[in-house]
């Protein structure tokens, strides 16, 4: 957004999240991309005091597409659409959250145990994440960057 004309930027797409990285290596199917993830409290003047801010350095993999001719150390810009970001923490965040909720509040309902309803809800998990692990290659699909 221009701020002194309030106009949208043209490079501007409010639908996506995008990221500059550098391509690390490459094969026939995919481009492995560094990009630095930095949580919000890394650019903090206080950080240095606290120890909280966290830089590391992601891979991502981008599925190859067309006749790109990337090669390793070329800087790229990878984009990803924000509603998929928004499913991703729906599947690895909320409905995780809500199912251990559920099973807790139940497990305590039924039986009355505190601690046998908490670790119900803690094994509960288990199956949940497992079902995600073998979906993976299909998720893979679905959660993809592409280079711009």
């Amino acid at each position: 957004m221009n701020m002194k004309t309030m106009e949208p930027d043209s490079q501007c797409q409010v639908d996506s999240i995008k990221h500059s990285g550098i391509i690390k290596q490459l094969d026939d199917q995919y481009y492995y991309v560094s990009i630095v993830a930095q949580s919000a409290c890394s650019a903090c003047h206080s950080k240095s005091v606290c120890n909280m801010g966290s830089i590391r350095e992601e891979i991502i993999e981008v599925p190859k597409t067309g006749n790109s001719e990337w090669k390793p150390g070329d800087q790229v810009e990878i984009v990803m659409h924000k509603t998929l970001g928004t499913q991703a923490v729906l599947l690895g965040y909320v409905y995780p959250f809500l199912l251990l909720l559920v099973t807790l509040i139940t497990g305590i309902a039924i039986t009355s145990n505190e601690g046998l309803s908490a670790l119900l809800a803690i094994v509960i998990l288990i199956p949940y994440y497992l079902l995600l692990y073998s979906y993976r290659n299909r998720l893979k699909k679905t959660f993809s960057f592409k280079i711009v």
